[in-house]
């Protein structure tokens, strides 16, 4: 990935961090508890930024902050474009960030694991020891018929030819 690209995927998410906070008044966006810029990827040649937003609250409310910040992307993208000086300002796609939803539940599958090794009487976390199988018998090879044994030549007979 280019380096310019990077600076400009990290200005985006700072820009737009603080611009969502304080420029847009939109009702539905201004619903949600908490908005975070997680990641913003834009495409090869800049056009096109896809913004990751994590919000915190319910699935009505998330719908209605990204149908408000998709309403608002074109409000936004000028003055983007002006703060990190773009030729060209890139269009800005919303996207609901999946991997906050993927870790929450991922901890919730951790601490009903764990709930369920303390009403079995284990200790959460700890490993069960398992059974160490016997190692299964070693088929052994049949034996391997072997020439008999060359004896060394002489020295110095290298040259005679048998007889």
């Amino acid at each position: 990935m280019s380096q310019r690209k990077q600076r400009v995927e990290h200005g985006l998410r700072d820009v737009l961090t603080e611009m969502i906070a304080r420029e847009v008044k939109d009702p539905r966006v201004r619903a949600a508890t908490l908005i975070t810029v997680t990641k913003v990827e834009l495409n090869v040649d800049l056009s096109v930024a896809s913004v990751y937003i994590s919000i915190v609250g319910d699935d009505a409310t998330a719908d209605g902050v990204l149908a408000g910040l998709a309403k608002a992307a074109g409000f936004l993208r000028g003055p983007v474009g002006r703060k990190l000086n773009l030729q060209h300002a890139p269009e800005l796609r919303f996207l609901q960030d999946p991997s906050i939803d993927m870790s929450e539940k991922l901890a919730a599958i951790i601490r009903d694991d764990e709930e369920r090794a303390r009403a079995a009487g284990r200790e959460p976390g700890a490993v069960p020891a398992a059974p160490v199988a016997p190692a299964p018998p070693v088929a052994s090879a049949p034996p391997v018929a072997s020439a008999p044994p060359v004896a060394p030549a002489p020295p110095g007979d290298n040259n005679k030819e048998p007889a």
